[in-house]
């Protein structure tokens, strides 16, 4: 499969009974900012509450990946079966929902795809939404298989300074990667890890959709990073999933994050701010 539908695409096959759409759209970004269009969703849809519901609240970090049996429990929940095919999609065109495609393709479920430019291109499609509310669903079979390589954590980062086997791809904006622009969180100084490469996830959309193959491949070429080992990481592993998925799309290459990202990096090397 193709990892990007269209609205075409979806509104042709929306009907199809294997077809879960699940609308990742979030609440407020990490700055704070109130999600847009009032909670409307696509007809259909069921709401996937990523850091709720499948993050891991143990944590103290944001965003954490969901135990195996968590995401497994919570996608029976929502109906979810091992045959599903399953169009995930947020309310600002691209931002949350690549982390839901790879969060299943870690989890062994090869039949997912994004919608691409999400809710935004499809009211622009002047296509009808409905008021999101909570709904209950018969529960699925789905069942979940853990890719472990495809998670990586503080150490293997911190191990790879030294004995490189891939590169880290920092999708942050070009300032926060200098260090010439605070994060959003506030105890956080900003920079980044050593030996990574800055490729601002912005750089991969155009109009709240993915820029075309050609436009992407270049993207990472120009960086000499076509034919490497990738991992990819941001400020909490969310945005990371995005380039990660521009990745897939012009190479079908690495779908590994660093999952603490520079949240976790910061802390642990206590690149944190005294608010005191």
């Amino acid at each position: 499969m193709t990892a990007l539908v269209s609205v075409d695409w979806l509104q042709e096959n929306i009907n199809n009974k294997d077809l879960i759409l699940l609308d990742a759209s979030l609440e407020k970004t990490v700055s704070g900012e109130q999600s847009t269009n009032n909670h409307q969703t696509i007809p259909k849809a069921r709401y996937f509450d990523l850091k709720g519901r499948f993050s891991d609240k143990t944590s103290t970090l944001p965003n954490t990946f969901p135990s195996q049996e968590q995401f497994e429990h919570e996608c029976q929940k929502l109906g979810i079966n091992q045959n599903s095919l399953i169009v995930v999609f947020d309310n600002r065109g691209i931002y949350s929902s690549p982390r839901v495609w790879w969060m299943f393709k870690t989890m062994g479920h090869e039949q997912v795809v994004v919608l691409d430019g999400g809710l935004k291109a499809w009211i622009q499609k002047g296509l009808s939404t409905e008021k999101r509310v909570s709904q209950t669903y018969e529960p699925g079979n789905f069942k979940a298989n853990l890719q472990k390589a495809s998670v990586k954590y503080f150490q293997d980062i911190k191990s790879n300074i030294d004995n490189p086997s891939f590169i880290v791809v920092d999708v942050r904006s070009e300032g926060r990667f200098n260090g010439t622009e605070n994060e959003p969180r506030k105890h956080l100084e900003s920079g980044h890890i050593p030996g990574s490469i800055n490729l601002p996830y912005k750089s991969v959309l155009t109009n709240n959709q993915f820029k075309p193959k050609a436009e992407l491949q270049e993207q990472f070429e120009t960086r000499k990073l076509g034919d490497q080992d990738l991992v990819f990481s941001c400020g909490s592993g969310l945005t990371a999933c995005i380039v990660l998925l521009a990745s897939e799309i012009a190479f079908k290459k690495s779908r590994q994050v660093y999952d603490g990202s520079w949240t976790e990096w910061a802390e642990k090397n206590n690149l944190t701010k005294d608010l005191g």
